[in-house]
């Protein structure tokens, strides 16, 4: 069996280390990509230095790919190989750090044929991330929403809201007058404390404690959505406002959800990214290194904050 380059865990100390290892065999219903491109997350990098998996020494990190269908395991159409995928890996799954990734034939997203394996890498945590948060609140008359902070999740969340009808103000320090009025934004705050008015929903990627202050802006059955930690517990006494909470884990639908789960899921996801593809959807520079840079990649997201790729060739 041929063998590939991946980027391990190193339990030691916390990091990884590139070497060679054969390229994984599949079993039924998988499939094998080779990785053309692999996005950088948060998720990458803090799961590297905090371990709360308990990842032993030889796991392959990295949730955001894309590449190739080179194979498939029984049960899986043939007609599948070679067409161009992008995908979300499980993290307690060796994941898209290596050359080659395995993956449920079911979990993977065909990319539109003008969208680049660099374009693709970056997007299914913070797009499918976003989705999601869009479809925790209906559709309705009360369309004022509150978006706060404005990273990769919530550039997405604010254009799919605004793409939707809605009038979106944002709390962000960083978000330029000039971008915020070039995807619909109403008005940006600066700071959280200068917020008036009441909203039919907000969409806090701060923490759950931040998302809890934001509470009383909501309007009666307002909306209060969490991609960042959680609300505990409700802020009102039981039956006066009756806000809605709503947490978001999209790790969570690989262990919880089932085959239509991820059928509508990747579906979505495919609507999306030809939107992307077709200029009506926005995305963020891309800052890109070599896959033996590993290391100064994940430095760079963190550092930075910026949407960070490695290519693989």
């Amino acid at each position: 069996m041929k063998s590939q380059r991946v980027w391990h865990f190193q339990n030691k100390n916390n990091t990884v280390s590139l070497d060679a290892v054969e390229k994984p065999s599949l079993l039924g219903g998988e499939i094998l990509v080779q990785n053309y491109a692999i996005g950088i997350n948060p998720v990458d990098w803090k799961f590297i230095k905090a371990n709360p998996l308990n990842w032993l020494d030889g796991h392959v990190p990295g949730v955001d790919g894309a590449g190739v269908i080179v194979e498939v395991g029984e049960g899986v159409d043939t007609q599948l190989i070679g067409t161009r995928v992008a995908y979300h890996a499980f993290l307690n799954e060796n994941g898209s750090f290596a050359e080659f990734t395995t993956l449920k034939a079911e979990r993977v997203m065909v990319l539109p044929d003008s969208l680049s394996f660099e374009q693709a890498a970056a997007l299914p945590c913070p797009m499918l991330t976003a989705w999601q948060a869009f479809e925790k609140v209906p559709l309705t008359r009360q369309r004022d929403v509150l978006v706060v902070g404005f990273g990769a999740v919530n550039n997405l969340v604010t254009q799919f809201l605004i793409g939707a009808g809605y009038v979106v103000d944002v709390v962000s320090a960083s978000l330029s007058q000039e971008y915020a009025a070039k995807i619909g934004v109403r008005q940006v705050f600066r700071q959280q404390s200068n917020v008036e008015g009441k909203y039919f929903a907000a969409f806090d990627a701060v923490s759950g404690e931040n998302a809890a202050k934001l509470v009383p802006l909501l309007r009666a059955n307002g909306h209060i959505v969490c991609i960042q930690d959680r609300i505990p517990a409700p802020i009102d006494p039981a039956f006066t406002r009756t806000i809605s909470y709503h947490e978001l884990a999209l790790g969570a639908l690989h262990e919880y959800g089932d085959l239509e789960d991820w059928k509508t899921l990747m579906q979505n996801g495919e609507a999306l990214l030809q939107r992307i593809a077709d200029g009506h959807i926005g995305i963020a520079d891309i800052a890109t290194f070599d896959f033996e840079e590993m290391p100064k990649a994940l430095a760079n997201s963190e550092k930075t904050k910026a949407k960070t790729v490695v290519l693989t060739s």
